[in-house]
């Protein structure tokens, strides 16, 4: 008798929802999007089953990127436009941060989920309710969208997580700068490089670099020039 689920017991019957969740589970474990066979043996079905599911990886990475969109609270119109937009920023980045896999992916899909059609929409009417002109809204939208996606790339490929990761990092690359300055008879790291010894030996690897604040002071700077944006258009 073929092995399967169902003869075993020890699994729930496989389903639409059970393949996506599975590979979103997988994709977390390991930073990138599972192959069908991969996602196949973790199910512990045959691969061409699942196409009976997911007919091709487009379309499971469709479902995958929509699970992650689903996790991003939406901006409301009950609270001012700046304070939804700020929630909507913190929840997609709090969202990119357990799904790293997704990072450079949320807008590349041709055919959108209905929580991504959910969201883009929230977002565009939050802006088009406060006052927004609609090409200002565009623009608005776009840049946001840039500076928390650029965020996370950049917060996914950087060799820290906290701060004081960030600081013993800075210590250890000061030390490999000086070490090559020396190499290449460059002399003292200070003189030759001032502002980058101020600021990686100087700063960071005293105070390290936190994210949180990073991100903070990046989405205040947007948040406050798309305000007066606003108010004089």
């Amino acid at each position: 008798m073929a092995r399967t689920e169902r003869s075993h017991g020890t699994r729930a019957p496989l389903s639409k929802q059970r393949v996506v969740t599975t590979a979103v589970a997988l994709a977390q474990r390991h930073g990138v999007v599972p192959t069908m066979r991969a996602l196949a043996g973790e199910l512990g079905a045959g691969a061409m089953t699942l196409y009976h599911y997911v007919p091709n990886k487009d379309v499971l990475l469709d479902e995958m990127i929509d699970v992650v969109f689903a996790e991003i609270e939406p901006p409301t119109t009950d609270v001012d436009w700046q304070t939804a937009m700020r929630r909507r920023a913190h929840s997609t980045r709090a969202a990119l941060n357990r799904h790293r896999w997704a990072v450079g992916l949320m807008e590349s899909r041709t055919t959108p989920g209905p929580a991504s059609l959910r969201l883009h929409n929230a977002v565009l009417g939050c802006l088009r309710e406060a006052g927004f002109p609609i090409e200002l809204t565009i623009q608005a939208y776009s840049v946001q969208d840039a500076y928390i996606y650029g965020f996370a790339l950049q917060e996914k490929s950087i060799p820290f997580e906290t701060a004081a990761e960030s600081a013993a990092v800075a210590e250890e690359q000061y030390r490999e700068y000086a070490e090559l300055a020396g190499e290449r008879q460059l002399g003292d790291l200070a003189d030759e490089f001032p502002y980058l010894a101020e600021v990686v030996a100087g700063h960071v690897a005293t105070h390290g670099y936190d994210f949180a604040e990073a991100f903070e002071f990046g989405l205040d700077l947007i948040l406050d020039a798309l305000e007066q944006r606003r108010v004089t258009s």
